[in-house]
């Protein structure tokens, strides 16, 4: 099992910027892709940004290319979503999830943790 808890949401102005965490515990080794994904109220849910635990490659969802960065600290089994220039479109519950490799289908998934943007 993995356990994979989130920090960091809050409620920002469109233009702000805003740091996810969210810290992996358990049986780590066994995934290789940490992701984002979030759900906005009343639509579904969608895949945001991912890294390889191992070698660190990104991915992204074009809605946020450019402005979001998620990066790793192997030391501290933690994952990280920099959110820069936020917009009202990005107001969602963001989820923290792991797989067994970059871009397979989460196995795993965080308590999720709000983000609202307002202007």
């Amino acid at each position: 099992q993995v356990q994979l808890v989130e920090s960091g949401g809050g409620s920002v102005q469109a233009g702000d910027s805003l740091r996810l965490s969210c810290a992996a515990s358990g049986r780590t080794f066994s995934m290789d892709g940490l992701g984002w994904f979030r759900q906005a109220p009343g639509k579904e849910r969608e895949f945001v940004a991912a890294i390889s635990w191992s070698g660190g490659s990104t991915y992204y969802a074009d809605s946020v290319k450019g402005r979001f960065t998620v990066s790793r600290d192997n030391a501290k089994i933690t994952v990280y979503l920099q959110m820069n220039s936020l917009k009202l479109e990005d107001t969602a519950v963001y989820y923290c999830t792991a797989s067994k490799y970059l871009g397979a289908s989460p196995d795993y998934w965080g308590q999720g943790t709000q983000v609202t943007v307002s202007s």
